[in-house]
């Protein structure tokens, strides 16, 4: 089987230290998380960035700042995604201007975000195009099946440029308290719902660790992270992000899978 990739999402655009004393901020906090989580078998981090206050920002500065942190501390040996995220706060037009902006690696797209509506598709799909052309590799964050159905729709119109569009979905969104279990998995992976050729799974709560083993046994690829959760699976407070990531990679193990390294995750999602 072919390794699964594990990546971690450790902050979030909305927790802070409050919540969490580990949850990272700044680009130097960044780093540190990083390294941590590259130790216990992350292949990606999925980075937000903050305002000094602590709140939500999408700033090509703060983006390059982050980067230039983690790419100090570990070259690239880890994957570098950031967030297109709005969280009320961007327009669509905003976040598309972030991404072109910075020019990362990876970038995260949520589809009803970028793609309220009709009027937006046009401009998505042309930001997929200039991805494509500038070998920046997106991920379309889908939150329900409906959002699958989405995307497939637009593939079939010819608007997605890539042929195998990594995906991500997101387990529980829209749950009674948002915990996630693996059942959530099934209506993505039922036999009428649109089928795409490198998903990754998240969830919420204590199982996690469960919800993306069950997503890497069916095929898919993982993420974890205080941005959806701090809870391993006994239940107990995870003392920093890494420690999530060593339970899924723990998990995983356990049932005869290995995890994927920076470069085997690029190579899979070369379009």
């Amino acid at each position: 089987m072919r390794p699964t990739a594990i990546a971690v999402a450790p902050n979030g655009g909305r927790k802070v230290k409050a919540d969490h004393p580990a949850v990272p901020l700044t680009p130097a906090e960044l780093a540190v998380v990083a390294v941590h989580c590259f130790d216990t078998g992350a292949a990606m981090i999925h980075a937000h960035v903050r305002n000094a206050d602590g709140s939500h920002l999408l700033d090509a500065d703060a983006y390059r700042a982050a980067i230039a942190a983690i790419r100090s501390a570990l070259g690239d040996r880890l994957v570098i995604q950031i967030t297109s995220e709005a969280l009320g706060k961007y327009t669509p037009a905003q976040q598309r201007a972030v991404v072109q902006a910075v020019k990362p690696e990876a970038a995260s797209l949520a589809l009803r975000e970028l793609v309220p509506d009709a009027s937006e598709e046009t401009a998505f799909s042309d930001l997929l195009g200039w991805m494509k052309r500038e070998s920046v590799v997106p991920q379309i964050i889908l939150y329900d099946v409906n959002d699958a159905i989405r995307l497939a729709q637009l593939q079939k119109r010819g608007l997605i440029p890539f042929e195998r569009v990594p995906v991500l979905y997101v387990l529980g969104r829209y749950t009674t308290g948002q915990v996630s279990s693996p059942s959530d998995l099934l209506p993505f992976l039922a036999p009428d719902a649109p089928k795409f050729a490198h998903w990754s799974v998240c969830a919420f709560g204590a199982q996690e660790t469960a919800c993306v083993t069950a997503g890497a046994l069916l095929g898919g690829h993982i993420r974890v992270g205080f941005e959806n959760n701090e809870l391993l699976p006994d239940g107990s407070r995870a003392r920093g992000n890494q420690d999530l990531v060593a339970a899924a990679h723990s998990a995983i193990a356990a049932v005869g899978l290995t995890a994927a390294t920076a470069d085997e995750l690029r190579a899979a999602t070369t379009d």
